[in-house]
């Protein structure tokens, strides 16, 4: 299995960013697929997943300002990052797990994890 994350990058704060997150090995709508990001001196953290039933969650800091999508034909999880904030800095890593409904998405419950992609906002 691997996710291969990308789209990282240098941007000013305010600006956008689209991450993507290739699948091989399994099928992303047969999990559910999402976004954790660690910034430096803290705890890995959840963002956003897309379930397997296409339900979304987020958290509550990149709620109205980040989107996490699917393309099943690609095999492929997108997030969408608006107005990004200086907060926003960290290294952004894509995950699969299997959850049942109504479980808090955390790193523990997390099967397979991609290679990080770096989001650096500048302020």
């Amino acid at each position: 299995v691997q996710l291969q994350a990308s789209g990282g990058g240098l941007v000013q704060a305010g600006g956008s960013l689209r991450l993507s997150c290739a699948a091989s090995g399994i099928t992303v709508g047969n999990y559910n697929m999402g976004w954790f990001r660690q910034a430096r001196g803290k705890e890995r953290e959840f963002v956003a997943n897309v379930r397997w039933t296409s339900a979304t969650a987020y958290a509550d800091s990149v709620k109205g300002r980040f989107t996490i999508s699917r393309d099943r034909a690609k095999n492929t999880v997108y997030l969408q990052m608006n107005n990004l904030k200086s907060e926003d800095t960290a290294v952004y890593y894509c995950a699969a797990d299997r959850l049942i409904s109504g479980a808090t998405p955390n790193v523990d419950a997390v099967y397979y994890w991609g290679e990080g992609t770096l989001v650096t906002v500048s302020s």
